[in-house]
């Protein structure tokens, strides 16, 4: 069966998952579809050990087949974190800009070593020989908060204005800035050449601010495009080449494309959308990338849940899964904690801030997706085939998967009381 194929039966398993879901159960969607898909995943694999059904070997090559690195980071990527930068309101964001900023790239490094550092450190107390290079390369691609997860559960939830500016914001930035610090990271690791302190600072460079200033360019030249014409169905065809052609040309120039991104679907959807849109595609615009939105992360949530098929879990992998988890929420705590002791004392904050931003920092299919790209066959454990992919794998996997089912849909208490705190602030006020 063709990759064309087998995502035509995915969406529509994704779709199915969904309509279910709101027939029976008020979980949100893409909570749903992920526990869904886990579920089917966890049945196929029982049926098949007990001879009930041999699906087992159908269900993994046809996982194996979509190659989810490719399928997110070169393909639908682009297209969420665009959708992501129209929905974002540019006043909130400049009233946010230094906490953003801080929280993207500052919490996004600090998280990373601070993560890197204590796991190799357990790790060589439990005996498990895993390099610092590699710890802090999952530190890397853990520490971003997904901006795919965050704007499909918590950015519905109405949360406080300021809080929900910091975690969309951050999500959006981080993503980017956690791509540059990884594949930086990476080229440390992987490498043939030694790597130079020159070199490493001008990969960074190259790929953060080109993609910032790539963005800038792109949201620019779309901006004049869209004004140019006055034709409904082309002003909406036009935004689609923002994240094909544009994202794709972000990876031939060598610079960050989700970044590009992002600062060119803001551009769009708070500039273009009022002077250069006709008022029927200024109408539509925001229907027309929500109905994208939750097409494509139906079937990424679907592939999330699905892709516990990939492996095959040891006992060591077992113990570095129950590891990661807690590490990963107390360097998300310290990193945003750390940030807040500088911020309020300059202004003061809704008081679950902190705890809002640490457990609604969710990870999803970006960090999946990174770790799929790190090469196969450098042993920890020869006498178990035990390789430095699989141990980050597993400890990716247990954390998303945390993140989604657990954190998820658990934080909605958390908002309503950070609305009723700021509903009582009001009433002091008077």
């Amino acid at each position: 069966m063709s990759v064309y194929y087998t995502l035509c039966f995915l969406s529509a398993a994704a779709m199915g998952i969904a309509f279910i879901n709101s027939k029976i159960s008020r979980m949100q969607t893409t909570i749903a579809i992920t526990a869904g898909a886990m579920i089917l995943s966890l049945f196929i694999l029982i049926s098949g050990q007990n001879n009930w059904f041999h699906l087992t070997q159908i269900a993994t090559e046809t996982m194996t087949s979509i190659n989810f690195e490719n399928f997110l980071l070169k393909g639908i990527l682009g297209f969420l974190l665009f959708a992501g930068g129209l929905g974002i309101k540019l006043p909130n964001l400049t009233d946010q800009k230094w906490e953003i900023a801080v929280l993207a790239l500052g919490a996004t490094l600090f998280s990373t070593f601070f993560i890197g550092g204590v796991l190799y450190f357990i790790c060589q107390m439990i005996g498990i020989q895993f390099n610092l290079v590699y710890c802090l390369l999952f530190g890397a691609l853990i520490s971003p908060t997904d901006p795919i997860a965050v704007l499909a559960i918590v950015k519905k939830l109405n949360a406080p204005r300021r809080i929900s500016t910091q975690i969309e914001g951050e999500s959006l930035f981080n993503d980017g800035f956690g791509l540059v610090i990884f594949v930086t990271l990476f080229t440390i690791a992987f490498s043939s050449h030694t790597p130079t302190i020159s070199s490493v600072s001008m990969l960074f460079l190259r790929e953060a601010i080109g993609g910032i200033c790539y963005g800038l360019a792109l949201g620019l030249l779309f901006h004049y495009l869209i004004s140019s014409t006055n034709d409904h169905s082309m002003e909406l065809l036009l935004t689609i080449g923002v994240p094909t052609a544009g994202y794709a040309f972000a990876e031939v120039i060598h610079v960050s494309g989700p970044l590009a991104m992002v600062v060119s679907g803001i551009m769009i959807g708070n500039w273009t959308r009022f002077i250069g849109f006709s008022k029927e595609s200024e109408e539509h615009l925001d229907r027309f990338w929500e109905l994208v939105d939750e097409f494509l992360n139906g079937v990424l949530f679907l592939l999330i849940g699905m892709s516990m098929l990939l492996f095959k879990f040891h006992e060591e992998d077992w113990i570095v899964m129950a590891i990661a988890v807690p590490l990963v929420l107390a360097g998300r705590y310290l990193s945003v904690f750390t940030a807040y002791l500088g911020f309020r004392r300059y202004r003061s904050y809704n008081p679950w801030s902190i705890t809002i931003l640490t457990w609604g920092g969710l990870r999803g299919g970006l960090a999946l997706a990174m770790a799929l790209s790190i090469p196969s066959g450098i042993l920890v454990i020869p006498d178990k085939l035990i390789d430095v992919k699989e141990l980050i794998l597993v400890m990716t996997y247990a954390v998303v998967v945390f993140s989604i089912l657990v954190q998820g849909s658990t934080i909605t208490p958390m908002i309503e009381k950070a609305k009723n705190a700021e509903k009582n602030a009001e009433i002091d006020k008077q």
